[in-house]
């Protein structure tokens, strides 16, 4: 059985699968509320009308793909907090989160500059009506000043998940989420005397609640009694920039790892935006979808992160092994679950989005082929985490450009846009070419991961015992 679960009884694997949700529930609440502000941003705009979901559509995709990547780099703080946590350190955890905030501010400041600085590029690139397109760029000027409170807010979550303690992450983000439905009203429809910014308003009311997250995460951390053995607010602490050599080698491969997995789905936006915006829609819808369901498995992998590095830190490999082999199960018996429920109400999920009959058919075809590739991508995520837990990032990364850009993309323009003589299949196949695409480059990661992680895992147990 996986990772030599046949070995142990069954009452200690369901123990740790208990151990590994009760981290995982959380912290997944939180981020469903974090992605469902996009969801209701695609809902919101989408009801003014097609352009404003269009427009929403794109300029999430340059948020999300930016925002993910640097979070990706952020990431580093949970492995190194989860191994000092496991090492029974706790004073040098401050100091760590203090340095952590300052590494996430400077990412968050970097990543404004770029949704700001980079936009004339931006209209070069894009084909749509003078509408959509100031529509896009007004929702990522706002959006991009809630950039480096979101980024700051990730090392607050790498704190709190690190000492198991991810209750006040969820509460602070669903607080968040409610309060950015009724700023979307506000803003998309100029009520109070704000200005009316149609669908563009959804990026300003995302900033103001990004900053609400961070600055109430921040205010508990502070004031609860369990945070204060850590010494995070003992004293101040200045930028340490000999620390953040460490940081950005262990976290930019983890944010590479995650912009060529986003930007897979940024790009196909972008390369079918030439077929027109009821594909463009309907192709966000289903990301939308997507990325909502696909908070389960990054839950267990940020989980797997924190519960394996805590046990890499207190150098019980063994443990380390059993765990990463509990979360890949439990999260092959959840996908398992949302794939079932996806392929059974596809056509109702893509009607919460839009009344348009064209948009529904296309979105429900796409959910086809999302619901398909639930139980790969729960696999390839989970088990980057566990890695992460290891402090191995460089091999995901290689792992992950292959199968994203090499196959995913690669395939997914050769399948989508041109009209190569394929054996069994008439190209181009649009929309539906990139999607059968992507279940294939995750079926591949899926497989890649496991085995490295595996083989890492069991190199890492035989040196213990050898060195013993």
């Amino acid at each position: 059985m996986l990772f030599g679960l046949s070995r142990e009884p069954r009452t200690k694997i369901v123990a740790e699968a208990r151990h590994i949700l009760a981290l995982a529930l959380p912290i997944m609440v939180a981020q469903i509320a974090h992605v469902a502000m996009g969801f209701v941003d695609t809902v919101m705009s989408g009801r003014v009308s097609t352009n404003d979901l269009a427009a929403v559509s794109l300029g999430s995709s340059v948020f999300i793909t930016v925002y993910v990547t640097l979070v990706g780099i952020a990431t580093a703080l949970n492995p190194l907090i989860a191994h000092q946590f496991g090492a029974g350190e706790r004073e040098p955890i401050g100091e760590t989160v203090r340095q952590g905030m300052w590494f996430c501010l400077f990412l968050g400041l970097i990543g404004s500059a770029l949704m700001i600085f980079g936009q004339p590029w931006l209209r070069d690139s894009l084909t749509l009506s003078n509408d959509v397109e100031d529509k896009v760029m007004l929702f990522l000027d706002g959006v991009a000043l809630g950039l480096p409170a979101a980024l700051m807010q990730r090392a607050l979550h790498a704190f709190a998940s690190g000492l198991n303690r991810p209750k006040p992450i969820m509460l602070v983000g669903v607080a968040a989420l409610l309060l950015n439905i009724p700023l979307n009203y506000a803003l998309i429809h100029g009520l109070y005397g704000l200005p009316a910014m149609g669908g563009a308003g959804c990026g300003w009311a995302t900033a103001a609640a990004l900053w609400f997250n961070f600055l109430a995460l921040l205010g508990y951390v502070a004031l609860h009694r369990h945070f204060r053995p850590y010494a995070f607010t003992d004293r101040w602490s200045w930028p340490d920039w000999s620390r953040y050599g460490a940081m950005l080698k262990l976290g930019l491969p983890i944010g590479l790892s995650f912009f060529f997995e986003v930007s897979l789905f940024s790009f196909i936006a972008f390369l079918v935006a030439k077929l027109g915006t009821t594909v463009v829609a309907s192709h966000q819808a289903v990301i939308n979808v997507s990325s909502i369901i696909y908070m389960l498995p990054q839950s267990i992998s940020t989980a797997m992160s924190v519960r394996v590095g805590q046990a890499v830190g207190a150098g019980d490999y063994h443990r380390a092994r059993f765990t990463a082999g509990t979360g890949l199960l439990t999260g092959l018996v959840l996908a398992g679950l949302t794939m079932l429920l996806m392929l059974t109400l596809r056509e109702d999920i893509i009607r919460l989005y839009t009344t348009d009959p064209e948009v529904i058919r296309i979105g429900t075809g796409l959910l086809f082929f999302a619901a398909v590739f639930q139980l790969t991508d729960a696999t390839q995520t989970i088990s980057s985490g566990a890695l992460r837990g290891y402090k191995i990032t460089t091999a995901p990364m290689i792992i992950h450009v292959v199968s994203f850009w090499g196959l995913g993309l690669g395939l997914g323009m050769v399948l989508g846009l041109t009209d190569w003589p394929l054996p069994f299949l008439t190209l181009p196949m649009g929309i539906e070419g990139f999607w059968a695409a992507l279940v294939f480059s995750l079926s591949v990661a899926a497989f890649l991961l496991v085995g490295y992680l595996s083989r890492e895992s069991r190199r890492r147990l035989v040196r213990q015992h050898t060195e013993s």
